[in-house]
């Protein structure tokens, strides 16, 4: 066994000498182009035995003559709301994994010469997908965006579209099969037809050069090569209009002067950019700011800033299941703004862009995280690869917005020789794909160093710019006093931020201080909680567990969790608990943007 696992660790390591996985493919910026929104009800049949490949639902025939077997029939079948979830649209899904196939018929006419492509947000877990009997393509993983060109496969009026997902848990997926979210499946954000020209604007990066506040570096790329074109770069605004040759490869990289109003939490200020060429031109609406480190502080457009931040899932408000809408962000980030913070922790995968959108009219800083999610398969070259194509199109979607300041590789990994070398590959190639933004993970390995005394000593702060701490003292060990006296360390000269710390409690559920599951147990908690943060020294900011309570199958205690973790400082209705009203003052004491005193 123990020869295996070493020949599997040389196979991954014989994998790192390749280089930062290829282009996504994706669309850039798909808001500001032409669209066909192909959201609504969708056809859909469930498929727990998986017969839907064999017997070709994708090919959504019709009985030939009254003699003709067909034994499915989309027209006939339920219908689900795209883009959502399935378990929370119908109750016989709740708990259901494995795949369902979605149908979407549509009429389509081609604008000149244009070329079309299908843009899915996100879809959980792994997909097929098929337009007109012809497969598109195949994504894995439940929390990034993919698109296929359908230029060639779409028909003049009548077309249909079959897709295949399947959120069945695996031993190799990312995540694997623990976690402590809800596995939510189906086609959960927006999915779009998407028309450009012939040679269109395929990806760009605009953003203040790594370090300055007065130049601004980056890249367009075309959708064809060898084309040389002229490129345009346009922001008005800040007196920019630029023309560049592109490569052979139709890319051209820039570097420029320029004099902004640098984004910060207090002036989220956001420039119109826009990018054409001949035929194509793209609008979007990007903030520049600079993200630096000096010792163990966290520098915004070269200042020192305390992270006043709370964490979130991705769960809807009110409504409950997976978030995905406009409405939906400016719930959970408005509540975020009322708590007093200037800093979210998006957990535990990308979430829905029209987070981050918001987010960057906000003024909120956002770390954005991969789902590499307690035991993952880490000698295993396709979970790396999985893992790796999910870094690189949370990237390819995201590289553009102010807000975004961290790029998370995990959370609370076990600490093991082949999760360190999975990790480091993932950090160096979250470095070549985006200089600009810092590297961190979520950690919860620390070291007994004295008497109340722990050190967070995980050899992957190595590798990261910014390390993460999550801790449950007074929940998952010891009494919320105990937290008085803790001194916590880390053996990195970096930024530390205490990424998670809290404890459960049922809105509305009474007792004194010392009874769990009550708000007046949780509030005592975070009283003690904020004491100790107070106390250490160096600390960049915080992130508590969590915003708002949300589903959780690892949580089934009748009448207090029914299947939610309780953690969060509103209820899933939106109810505030005492903790919220602990943390907001201590975050109203912080101020705008101040540092604690160094010790």
């Amino acid at each position: 066994m123990h020869a295996a696992k070493t020949i599997a660790v040389l196979f991954l390591l014989s994998v790192l000498a390749c280089a930062v996985p290829p282009s996504s493919g994706l669309l850039a910026n798909v808001s500001g182009r032409a669209t066909t929104s192909l959201n609504g009800p969708w056809h859909m049949i469930v498929d727990p035995y998986e017969t839907g490949l064999g017997e070709r639902y994708y090919e959504n025939a019709k009985p030939k003559d009254k003699s003709d077997r067909i034994e499915y029939d989309f027209d006939r079948s339920d219908t689900l709301n795209v883009p959502g979830d399935w378990n929370t649209q119908k109750e016989s899904l709740f708990f259901y994994e494995g795949p369902v196939w979605y149908e979407r018929s549509f009429v389509y006419h081609r604008q000149g010469r244009t070329r079309a492509f299908v843009y899915f947000g996100a879809a959980n877990y792994f997909t097929r997908v098929y337009l007109n009997g012809k497969k598109l393509g195949e994504h894995e993983g439940g929390f990034t965006p993919f698109n296929f060109e359908v230029t060639e496969e779409l028909r003049a009026g009548e077309n249909f579209l079959v897709v295949e997902v399947n959120n069945a848990r695996r031993v190799d997926g990312v995540p694997a099969v623990r976690t402590d979210w809800w596995n939510y499946g189906g086609l959960t954000r927006d999915v779009v037809l998407v028309e450009v020209p012939g040679v269109f604007i395929q990806d760009y990066s605009i953003q203040l050069a790594h370090g300055s506040l007065n130049e601004i570096a980056g890249w367009i790329q075309l959708s064809a090569n060898p084309v040389v074109a002229t490129v345009t770069l346009e922001i008005p605004e800040a007196g920019i209009k630029k023309e560049f040759t592109t490569d052979l490869q139709g890319r051209v990289e820039f570097r420029l002067p320029i004099k902004v109003a640098p984004w910060s939490p207090e002036d989220p200020k956001l420039y119109e950019v826009i990018v054409s060429t001949v035929g194509d031109r793209v609008r979007d609406a990007i903030g520049f700011r600079s993200l630096q480190v000096r010792g163990t502080e966290i520098l915004l457009n070269g200042k020192p800033i305390f992270l006043r931040g709370i964490s979130l899932h991705e769960e809807a408000p009110n409504r409950g299941g997976r978030a995905f809408s406009a409405e939906d962000a400016r719930t959970l980030l408005g509540w975020a703004k009322e708590l007093g913070c200037n800093f979210v922790r998006l957990a535990h995968y990308p979430h829905n862009e029209n987070e981050i959108r918001l987010a960057d009219r906000l003024g909120l800083l956002v770390w954005s995280e991969i789902p590499v999610y307690w035991e993952i398969d880490w000698t295993n070259p396709a979970t790396l690869a999985n893992a790796d194509a999910q870094l690189r199109d949370m990237i390819a979607r995201d590289r553009n917005r102010a807000s975004v300041a961290f790029w998370s590789l995990s959370n609370e990994t076990p600490v093991e020789p082949a999760r360190l070398t999975f990790l480091k590959r993932l950090a160096d190639d979250a470095r070549q794909l985006d200089p600009t933004r810092l590297i961190t993970s979520a950690m919860n390995h620390t070291e007994k160093t004295g008497p109340n005394r722990q050190s967070l000593n995980d050899p992957l702060g190595q590798y990261l710019d910014v390390l993460g701490l999550n801790e449950y003292v007074g929940w998952y060990w010891g009494r919320a006093e105990d937290a008085d006296g803790m001194e916590w360390s880390t053996a990195y000269q970096k930024p530390f931020l205490m990424t998670e710390f809290g404890g459960d409690a049922a809105f509305g559920r009474h007792g004194d201080a010392a009874t769990r599951w009550t708000e007046e147990y949780q509030a005592n908690l975070y009283v003690h909680q904020l004491n100790m943060v107070k106390e250490i020294p160096g600390l960049a900011g915080l992130s508590p567990w969590v915003l708002m309570d949300f589903h959780s199958p690892r949580r089934p205690l009748p009448g207090i969790q029914d299947y939610f973790n309780r953690k969060g400082l509103l209820s899933n209705k939106g109810e505030r608990k005492q903790a919220f009203f602990v943390l907001q003052q201590f975050y109203r004491e912080k101020g705008s943007s101040a540092v604690p005193p160094r010790k």
